[in-house]
């Protein structure tokens, strides 16, 4: 599978890589990232072929979106896909701040507001940060954090956008799978065209397939997943890196050192696994994958392109590590 392979974006008009650049590290996640960094990561990710990007204003309190426009500025509105979300407005003194954001711009913070009006401020806001007149894919970013409001209000905002043309498609950006499935069967018709699943569908935790991937194949809405390496445990798993565990649960560092020894029998890289793995189910479009450095877009490519053998999904399964109608990607 290549990067730069592009695919419809479930019924919309839309068309999607099969590999999209996740920007919250160049926001500033876990580590600064220069603006010349950030440029040259993105530059990196357009020679590779990717044409999908995700960023949400909470990414570094606006830095991300301002990043992205500023390193997609010249390039033509056509020829790549852009998301970003709503849900937070980035505001002065805004109180819901989070730690993991380093060195934000001084001053301001998230604030949650999923009501209609908030709603259209964030995008308003967006906008003028992306340097854009109209975004691609909007998502509705973690909706458990004020559901009735997210599935209401925000929706609203976000359908009458799509009906305008403002918006090319409406989804939601969620941690969790029942979430997800819940905002679909409850949200008014015709509901999403997409949704974004961070962490809930890889080699670890596939819990997406319990009810929202069937879900969204049985309704046509796409399907992009992020959170691949779960926080970075699938690409390197050593005490003190930047996985999100300050201790990894002994069941889960087990089947991590499962999953890195059949790689090894196999000598299938382990990012080569995990980036290509959530391929095997249908409504899946896109995978989404941050990176803070040129060398790390050409490596998730490379990645996505490294041949897998249909042995060492076999083999994952006769290990236990896939129960039996677990999709595998096609050889």
């Amino acid at each position: 599978m290549r990067a730069d392979e592009a695919v419809p974006l479930g019924r919309t008009g839309l068309r999607v890589t099969r590999l999209g650049l996740g920007l919250a590290s160049l926001g500033g996640l876990f580590a600064p990232v220069s603006d010349r960094d950030a440029a040259l990561t993105v530059d990196r990710a357009w020679d590779v072929g990717v044409r999908l990007f995700d960023t949400a204003p909470v990414y570094g309190y606006g830095r991300s979106e301002r990043r992205a426009g500023a390193a997609l500025a010249g390039r033509p509105a056509g020829q790549y896909t852009l998301c970003t979300k709503v849900g937070r407005l980035i505001v002065p003194g805004g109180t819901d701040t989070q730690p993991f954001w380093v060195d934000p711009p001084p001053g301001v913070g998230p604030r949650r507001d999923y009501s209609y009006a908030g709603v259209m401020r964030s995008v308003e806001d967006s906008l003028e940060r992306l340097g854009l007149d109209r975004i691609d894919v909007l998502h509705v970013h973690d909706p458990d954090e004020d559901f009735p409001a997210a599935v209401s209000d925000a929706y609203r905002a976000l359908a009458e956008l799509r009906a305008r043309g403002a918006v090319g498609a409406v989804s939601i950006g969620v941690n969790h799978a029942p979430v997800a499935a819940r905002y679909l069967r409850e949200v008014a018709a015709p509901g999403p065209d997409c949704v974004m699943l961070a962490g809930r569908y890889n080699l670890l935790d596939r819990s997406g397939l319990d009810e929202l991937l069937p879900l969204c194949a049985a309704r046509g809405v796409a399907v992009m997943v992020a959170g691949v390496y779960q926080s970075g445990l699938l690409a390197d798993p050593r005490p003190g890196m930047p996985h999100g565990y300050s201790t990894v649960p002994e069941a889960l560092a087990g089947r991590v050192a499962a999953w890195h020894a059949l790689c090894r029998d196999h000598g299938v890289p382990p990012t080569a696994a995990a980036v290509q793995f959530p391929f095997g189910h249908a409504a899946v479009t896109s995978v989404v994958v941050g990176a803070r450095t040129p060398d790390e877009v050409e490596d998730t490519a490379r990645m996505l392109a490294h041949p897998v053998p249909p042995a060492f999904w076999a083999a994952a399964r006769a290990a236990g590590l896939l129960p039996p109608g677990v999709p595998v990607p096609a050889s």
